[in-house]
């Protein structure tokens, strides 16, 4: 990673202060990117809402007037992120690694008559130590990308006519997948497993869902994009190189964002009336960065929504995937 900045055209330390014609930047919060803005009239999907980014995602619209429909795996974890909402908040039971829950989930809120103006795909898993897999599915792959899939496209018939998908992917997705890109014939992980590249390969596959999507949300005024986050101590680090979690004082000052910078990228792009026609775009410290040249990929994202779509079908229907 500190070979990825030190290639930059910005010079290093400036990486760390520079800002974009929007005035936002590396160190810009969630609170500074949405200053004045009135969210009162805005529902808002938050994945993986009960930690982390996601928990400081829900502070922060619920901070702004939102309703945020938080999800998490367990309805114990939804309603434990209560304490930071505010009162119009609804806690949602939904295990991205399990259809069936995707599928009650998305029912219920179809029959409460919702209207969705963004979903902001936040939830993930990362760099599990060794394969696991469930629903012939490897668990990374499963939980990041197939289970946002999923999700958004049970929810699409109650998005608003203007709404946001905000797929919250990684510069991991450059750094850390396989040089040839989307393993199409191994998302079970049998073939080989790495977990910092499997954990890429979800994240190359969020950023390719969302760019396909826009594709296919052009004739519409719906827009997608993908986002990098930043590095942020979090759960999420759990499982990750101790180097990289327990780092030096000059590590976590050049490379970390704390949480509050960490979440400020995904309520920008999911919120602010200033991004309300950008569609297909990736973002990074709440402003366009360039992608991979397999993040920019349209014929592999397109091959990836067939597959993803074949991978639904078939666990849907209680059967594991088969490479």
């Amino acid at each position: 990673m500190l070979e990825t900045l030190a290639s930059s055209r910005i010079p290093f330390m400036d990486r760390f202060s520079k800002v974009g014609a929007n005035g936002l930047g590396f160190h810009t919060t969630g609170e500074e990117a949405t200053k004045s803005l009135d969210l009162k009239n805005k529902t808002i999907v938050v994945t993986g809402a009960n930690s982390g980014l996601g928990l400081e995602t829900v502070r922060v619209l619920s901070l702004r007037g939102a309703t945020v429909i938080g999800m998490a795996r367990t309805i114990e974890k939804a309603n434990s992120v209560r304490s930071v909402a505010n009162e119009q908040f609804i806690p949602l039971e939904c295990d991205l690694s399990e259809p069936s829950s995707i599928t009650q989930s998305a029912e219920d809120l179809v029959r409460s008559g919702t209207q969705i103006d963004s979903i902001i795909c936040n939830a993930g898993i990362m760099a599990l130590p060794k394969l696991q897999q469930k629903h012939g599915v490897e668990l990374q792959f499963l939980t990041n990308h197939i289970g946002h899939f999923m999700l958004v496209s049970l929810l699409g018939p109650i998005l608003t006519n203007k709404a946001r998908v905000t797929v919250v992917s990684s510069s991991a997705h450059k750094v850390f997948s396989y040089h040839d890109g989307i393993q199409f014939d191994n998302f079970s992980g049998n073939k080989h497993y790495s977990p910092q590249k499997a954990y890429g390969h979800s994240k190359l596959a969020n950023l390719l869902f969302a760019i396909e999507l826009a594709k296919r949300l052009q004739t519409t005024n719906q827009t997608a994009n993908a986002v990098h986050p930043g590095v942020i101590r979090t759960n999420l680090l759990r499982h990750y190189n101790p180097v990289i979690k327990y780092g030096s004082i000059i590590i976590e000052k050049l490379l970390f964002k704390n949480v509050h910078e960490g979440a400020a990228t995904q309520i920008y792009v999911s919120a602010h009336p200033d991004l309300k026609r950008v569609n297909g775009k990736y973002f990074s410290n709440c402003n366009i960065k360039e992608a991979s040249t397999h993040g920019k990929d349209q014929v592999m994202a397109e091959k990836l929504w067939v597959y993803s779509e074949k991978i639904v079908n078939e666990i849907s229907q209680g059967n594991d995937w088969k490479d």
